[in-house]
């Protein structure tokens, strides 16, 4: 008796310690998509390391991190769980790093475009600012469904929240708080 009370409180532990941990709890929200002006906010897939080499150049991907073999399957494989539920998008809109264009590309979700407001501005903070401005900015101008692959820092800078390499928040404009609402994630496990 005391043992299946135990085993029901370690459960019970197990299932909030879940809820907390970001995205768990909102993971695969595939019907916030089909909520009027929503659209899709990506971190690019997995590139292992953290920023950029010393001698990182824009549009040289041998100086840039770059997806891995893993991240390259994964975004390909985020791709078909979209397409296997007839979910396109009317435009993707990438930062010009590889990383971000490679995931774009493969994910084949729809006509893919470099849009330098969702670059990322982590070794420039000053940025940040004057850039997250432009990126609204250039999401409040378009219409129809809209995906993004950009980086941590953006998403972090639009949303308030965190995300995991692949994971993609689903936002719709906040005119109370000329920010963004989220309205979920979805996120593929490998």
């Amino acid at each position: 008796m005391i043992l299946n009370a135990m085993t029901a409180q370690l459960w019970r532990l197990l299932l909030v310690a879940c809820l907390m941990w970001p995205g768990v709890a909102r993971a695969n929200d595939w019907d916030a998509l089909e909520q009027p002006g929503a659209f899709a906010l990506m971190r690019h897939e997995q590139a292992p390391g953290i920023g950029d080499p010393a001698d990182f150049t824009l549009g040289d991907c041998t100086t840039q991190r770059n997806l891995d073999a893993s991240g390259r399957a994964q975004a390909q494989q985020i791709g078909a769980a979209f397409r296997d539920r007839g979910i396109g998008f009317d435009a993707v809109l990438t930062s010009q790093w590889c990383r971000c264009r490679d995931t774009a590309m493969l994910l084949d979700l729809g006509p893919v475009s470099e849009a330098p407001v969702f670059n990322s501005f982590f070794r420039d903070a000053a940025a940040r600012l004057s850039q997250t401005e432009a990126a609204r900015a250039e999401l409040a101008a378009r219409s129809g469904r809209i995906l993004v692959v950009t980086h941590q820092v953006n998403i972090t800078a639009l949303t308030g929240q965190n995300t995991r390499s692949g994971e993609m928040l689903v936002v719709r404009a906040d005119p109370d708080t000329d920010g963004f609402e989220v309205l979920g994630s979805i996120l593929i496990a490998p």
